[in-house]
């Protein structure tokens, strides 16, 4: 499969880029800033399925011929923070993926992955947090009171939007949380300074390999616009989750039927896993192995 990254410099998608070369696809990598250390290798070189450019994906025309003659999209191309807290995160976010997704549109491109985020639930950058129930899963409410969380919210909405008037093109909206190499990475002394993201995080080769299967499965199982909490099933934390809960969010009621048992997170994935066939899996571990 040609598959165009669209934010292919960060930390998940140069994954992407590598992961997806690796598997046999070609790839158009596009990002706003000169391609890292990490792919320059892979420029230019005469045996590479990797093209390479710096472009501006807020640029509609721009997208259009970017994306042109490839059979997916992956888009992980957006501001990561609120940023000023005013227009800068949501202005620029909404128009990247409505941008991404008409020009895909438009193209006949009908495999689709873009990055949403935990957000849309309101966590790390909220005034006021809202949970209903634990463990969070893609029935709860996305009621952000931030412009990055609901940029995010907008994504999900406009990919609503474009498979109503495109019934054969398939979106995955990606809920990622903190992407890091390891759980060590994620992990603090003090437990208090991540409550507010509940102690997620995603290994970001794991990741990137969401991102793959939402575009290559022909399983079926799916179709339309869906969106997928992808985080690691623990806590990047000494203590259990259900101690986080009993310490932090007693108040929050665990949802009926399900349970924060030792080795569980506050995040529901059980849909990626159904749907996608996607494990979170940390570095080092191979697919299948516990």
């Amino acid at each position: 499969m040609k598959i165009a990254v669209a934010g292919c410099n960060g930390s998940v998608g140069s994954r992407v880029v590598l992961a997806a070369l690796a598997q046999g696809h070609t790839i158009v990598g596009i990002d706003s800033a000169p391609v890292p250390d990490l792919l320059a290798h892979l420029k230019g070189h005469v045996d590479s399925n990797f093209t390479f450019y710096e472009a501006d994906v807020r640029d509609y025309d721009a997208c259009l011929k970017l994306l042109k003659g490839c059979e997916g999209v992956v888009n992980l191309a957006a501001m990561r923070t609120p940023g000023d807290y005013v227009v800068e995160a949501h202005n620029t976010n909404v128009v990247i993926s409505w941008n991404i997704l008409r020009a895909a549109a438009e193209l006949g491109i009908n495999r689709v992955a873009q990055a949403s985020s935990v957000n849309v639930i309101p966590l790390v950058w909220t005034e006021r947090k809202d949970f209903q129930y634990f463990p969070l899963d893609e029935d709860h409410p996305c009621r952000p009171d931030e412009p990055y969380g609901l940029s995010k919210v907008i994504m999900e909405l406009q990919a609503d939007t474009i498979v109503r008037r495109y019934p054969l093109m398939r979106i995955a909206s990606l809920r990622l949380s903190w992407s890091l190499p390891s759980r060590e990475d994620a992990m603090r002394d003090d437990p208090g300074r991540r409550r507010t993201d509940l102690w997620g995080y995603v290994q970001e080769d794991s990741a990137a390999e969401a991102f793959l299967l939402a575009l290559t499965d022909e399983s079926g199982r799916w179709a339309g616009h869906e969106a997928f909490f992808i985080t690691a099933p623990d806590v990047a934390n000494e203590l259990s989750a259900v101690e986080l809960w009993e310490r932090y969010w007693r108040e929050v009621p665990i949802k009926e039927g399900k349970d924060l048992r030792t080795g569980n997170g506050f995040f529901d994935c059980s849909k990626a896993e159904r749907l996608l066939g996607w494990v979170h899996r940390n570095a080092g571990v191979e697919r299948g192995s516990s």
